[in-house]
């Protein structure tokens, strides 16, 4: 199987960051990876978001016309994704939907650990949107920016990892969804560290993806 997985921002180290987190969950398949060169570095807050979504739309329908079977938007703000699955016939995924679904199945209720508190309200529309207000604890910020995580010996992963633990004590969620693709390497570590269980967006869009892509074809 073929599945797109296109990261929104123009960082090509965390577009091979995904691009890893895919091909772990669907070893068989075909993983596309795609940076939005045009993009701004990281998508933090609505601004960038608003100019992102263009890209983001060209490059779902260019990977469609290749022939991808199914398309994960890397981005946990899950930029143009309504607009997206509009305009092709192929699954197209979002890393902060297929997050929060997977975190309810598994754990019910969830807390979220974000980047920086200007992704709060973003993320937080998109869960009222999606209809699982009910289902989210909290959505919380660890104080990184999202280029913090793709620097070598940063705090970024031990920022994460304390707020994941302050959820633990005050929350005490199923689960918690780590609400960056940046995070992506860090959900296992996470998972064992605090014995809970911790979701990556882009390991739960490319499975789902993967999933919707066989039954569509079945």
């Amino acid at each position: 199987m073929k599945i797109a997985v296109i990261n929104p921002n123009s960082t090509v180290s965390m577009t091979e960051k995904i691009a890893d987190a895919a091909r772990a969950v669907a070893p068989g398949d075909e993983i596309m990876a795609i940076t939005c060169h045009r993009s701004p570095p990281a998508i933090q807050g609505p601004e960038d978001d608003a100019i992102c979504r263009p890209f983001v739309l060209a490059e779902v329908a260019r990977a469609a016309a290749e022939g991808a079977e199914a398309a994960v938007i890397a981005c946990f703000d899950d930029p143009a994704l309504a607009e997206a699955r509009a305009m092709v016939t192929i699954p197209v995924l979002g890393i902060g939907e297929a997050a929060f679904h997977a975190a309810m199945m598994l754990g019910q209720r969830f807390s979220v650990v974000t980047t920086l508190p200007v992704a709060i309200p973003v993320i937080e529309a998109n869960i009222a949107r999606y209809g699982i207000s009910g289902a989210c604890a909290r959505v919380r910020a660890a104080g990184v920016r999202v280029l913090d995580l793709e620097e070598a010996g940063s705090a970024a992963a031990a920022r994460v990892s304390a707020e994941i633990a302050r959820a633990k004590a005050e929350e005490k969620p199923g689960a918690v969804v780590l609400g960056c693709a940046g995070m992506a390497d860090l959900a296992a570590r996470l998972e064992a560290e605090h014995g809970l269980k911790v979701i990556d967006g882009v390991a739960a869009a490319t499975v789902f993806a993967r999933a919707l892509a066989t039954m569509r074809g079945a």
